[in-house]
Formats: C-alpha cells, sequence, structure tokens
C-alpha cells in the first residue's frame, strides 16, 4: 500500500540549482522549471487543473468520512485527544516513510511554514474532536466551518466570489441539522478554534506545498503536529494507546483521515486559489449526508436535499468562475 501511495503522490526530486522550480501534473509527471501540459502552478493554475482539483478534493472529502465511521470505537476508547494524539503519529510515521523528507539545505522560512503548518494541525484535529464530545456534530462542524468560510470571504475580489461563500454557507447551515438550542460554551470555543486553525491549515498548506516538493512539507508538518499532540494523549488515554488492536484500528484510521486526506488537499490547494478551497470544504457536510443517505440508508428531508444542492452549486461556481492568480513567491 505504501508504494502504491507513494506513486499516487508523486514525490519529487529537488531540482538542481538553477534548473527551476520543480512541479507537479496531474497525472504525476515531475518537471524541473519547465511545466508539462497540465502542471500545476499554484493559486494561479489554469483552468484546465479546476476540474481536478475539485475531484482530489472530493476524493478527500469521502476519505475523511470512512475515516470517521472507523473512528467511532477509538473515541470510546480513547478520548478526544487520546485519538487525535495517535492518529497524527501514526500519519507522521506513514509519511515519513513515504516521503523520506530532506532537511538539508532548507531555508528558515521553509522550517517556519512546516512548524505553523503542524500547529495548524494539532490545533483543527483536537479542537473539532474535542467540540464533538460536548456538542452535537451538526453544530459543531458548522461552526467550525466558519474558519474556512471566513477565508474565503476576506480573500474574494469580486461580488460574484463573496455570492459563492454565502451560498456554500447557507448550504452548511441547514444541513446542521439544529441542535444550536444545546450548545455548551467550551465546546463552541473549541469548535471556533478548529475553525481558526481550519483556516490557518488551508494558507500554510498552500504555501508549503510551494516550498516543498510532493508531500514532504506536510511529511514533516505531521511530525510537528504529533509532537505536539502525543504528550497530551499520553496524559489522557495512558497505556491505552499502545495496546495492538487499538493500533491497528488507528492505522486505518490516520489513513483515511490524515494521510490521503491531507496529500491530496496539498495537491488541490497547488492548482486552485485558497478562497476557492475554502468554498470547496462546503462539500465536507453534504458528503457525509450522501453517504448516510447511500452506505447506511439513512433518509433525506427535502431540506437536506436542498442544502446539498446549494453546496454543490457553490462549490462548482466557485471552482470553474475563479479568476486566474499570479503565484505568489514561497519567500
Amino acid at each position: 500500500m505504501i508504494r502504491h501511495f507513494r506513486r499516487v503522490t508523486a514525490d519529487v526530486a529537488l531540482p538542481a540549482p538553477g534548473a527551476g522550480r520543480a512541479t507537479v501534473s496531474p497525472v504525476g509527471e515531475l518537471t524541473n522549471g519547465t511545466p508539462t501540459a497540465g502542471a500545476s502552478g499554484g493559486s494561479g493554475s489554469p483552468a484546465g487543473g479546476r476540474p481536478a482539483a475539485l475531484l482530489l478534493v472530493m476524493t478527500g472529502g469521502f476519505s475523511v468520512q470512512f475515516g470517521a465511521a472507523v473512528a467511532v470505537s477509538l473515541f470510546v476508547l480513547l478520548g478526544p485527544v487520546g485519538t487525535v494524539a495517535l492518529r497524527l503519529t501514526l500519519a507522521a510515521l506513514v509519511l515519513l516513510a513515504i516521503t523520506r523528507p530532506r532537511l538539508r539545505g532548507r531555508t528558515r522560512g521553509d522550517l517556519i511554514s512546516v512548524v505553523g503548518l503542524g500547529l495548524a494541525l494539532a490545533t483543527m484535529n483536537i479542537g473539532i474532536y474535542e467540540a464533538m464530545a460536548r456538542m452535537p456534530l451538526g453544530p459543531a462542524v458548522t461552526l467550525e466551518f466558519l474558519g474556512p468560510l471566513g477565508l474565503a470571504v476576506v480573500l474574494s475580489r469580486r461580488l460574484r466570489d463573496v455570492a459563492w461563500v454565502l451560498l456554500a454557507g447557507a448550504g452548511v447551515i441547514l444541513l446542521s441539522s439544529g441542535g444550536f438550542d444545546r450548545l455548551d460554551p467550551v465546546g463552541v470555543l473549541f469548535s471556533l478554534g478548529a475553525g481558526a486553525g481550519w483556516a490557518c491549515y488551508i494558507l500554510l498548506s498552500a504555501q508549503a506545498g510551494r516550498r516543498f516538493p510532493g508531500v514532504q512539507g506536510l511529511a514533516l508538518a505531521m511530525c510537528v503536529a504529533a509532537v505536539i499532540a502525543l504528550p497530551l494523549g499520553i496524559a489522557s488515554a495512558g497505556t491505552a494507546l499502545f495496546v495492538p488492536s487499538t493500533l491497528a484500528v488507528a492505522l486505518a484510521v490516520a489513513l483515511l483521515s490524515s494521510v490521503l486526506p491531507y496529500s491530496v488537499e496539498m495537491h488541490a490547494l497547488r492548482r486552485i486559489p485558497a478562497r476557492v478551497f475554502g468554498v470547496l470544504m462546503s462539500l465536507g457536510p453534504a458528503m457525509a449526508a450522501l453517504a448516510g443517505f447511500l452506505v447506511l440508508g439513512q433518509r433525506l428531508s427535502i431540506l437536506e436535499v436542498v442544502a446539498i444542492g446549494l453546496v454543490i452549486v457553490a462549490s462548482g461556481g466557485a471552482t470553474f468562475f475563479s479568476r486566474p492568480q499570479a503565484e505568489p513567491s514561497p519567500t
């Protein structure tokens, strides 16, 4: 599985001095300096990369939903912090084995970017798990979504861009299924903190993707997140973290909820602006509702169908009508 994933993530070799920046094409072909047809170019990617970015985001979203289903048993055994700590630690080990990131020759800015991304990963994951332990899932996810939604608003430059953001936000609110009358104040703070971490993750993941080839930046950032979370997890769950059966389930959760989605999201952020990515994050709740309908046979109300439609229209509109931008410098 690691061999297959290494091929998918297309771990890029560093370019020789003066050869230009290494880039990744949607099919994983590697170039130095001169992009191949369809190669990504950061936030200023051509329109041809937008469908690929949408597909990447949807792949990551579905993976997260399956990972959440597997993680239910861990949440009961380890608690929120213990579950996050084990998931991030195993994800870091897997990514290190796959990418073997290089630190030699890295600038201070490179290292600051991965440390910042690691802090964002730890904040958003611990925050949302703690929020879900204190309040209903719908409101927790809706409040967390204020992070990428707010980022999309701040980065929008046209009225049409703001309209897509508001449309996506309306869809997510409709999908929350109530529960706002049973909010725990501490849970609200954790959820809002997770949203802030999510917004920072979007910006810093895009930056790390420009500074590091493949997903090497993500691997290093995941190590930082694991170093932050593991002591808290040990203090919370103790030796339960190291039970073999627990580790096996946690490895599956790490692959589904961290390794795969964060990797494809980093590639997506090479193809679309961060504000568009923020709108696409609204697909998460919509995909969760659809997965419940298709896999678990859960009924969808007319209101939920309308909400899913709003999110899909907003995501498609934000993606395909986005204005290409010049790629920001990584320095």
